[in-house]
């Protein structure tokens, strides 16, 4: 009776959290945006609806950090088993698009968008360490997680695990 009187009378949260990754509070809806393929051809409209999507915002050249971020998005979609195909993923290329070569080889089915008219999109993504970061959007367009690709990636793993699993929808 004390701990439910303190849990939802008294005001009183236990200060511990089960997710690995970093919430963003409150999610922030992201806002219509156009983006296009490498090749030119315009992406979907809906690009960050309808799926849980884990996305990589940076440069095309794709150096060791973002080769890092990507292999960690590709390995934990796969672990996802079952599930995977509530989820994808996506490559925001904000400038030197694209070492298409890298891309195509390691990582089919990675969707690579280039911004067109972006901006108010892009601003909603926290840019603290944006080199490591994988942001997860939920199925309805709501920016809600970041984190850090030098963490172990069983973290992303166990928080989308969590996500899926409470999930009904995407």
């Amino acid at each position: 009776f004390a701990a439910f009187y303190l849990y939802y009378a008294g005001g009183w949260r236990p200060a511990g959290s089960t997710n690995h990754g970093e919430l963003v509070n409150p999610a922030r809806p992201l806002p219509a945006a156009s983006f296009t393929h490498p090749d030119g051809a315009a992406a979907r409209a809906d690009l960050f609806k309808g799926k849980w999507t884990l996305v990589y915002l940076g440069d095309g050249a794709c150096a060791a950090d973002c080769q890092r971020a990507l292999w960690v998005m590709r390995q934990t979609r796969i672990l996802l088993a079952q599930d995977m195909e509530r989820a994808q993923r996506v490559f925001v290329v904000e400038q030197n698009c694209c070492n298409l070569a890298f891309l195509r080889a390691e990582h089919p089915g990675l969707e690579i968008a280039v911004p067109v008219e972006a901006a108010a999109l892009l601003a909603q993504f926290p840019r603290t360490d944006a080199a490591h970061s994988i942001y997860v959007v939920d199925p309805l367009g709501n920016l809600m997680m970041r984190f850090d690709a030098r963490q172990n990636p069983k973290g992303l793993l166990s928080d989308l695990q969590k996500l899926l699993k409470l999930s009904h929808i995407g």
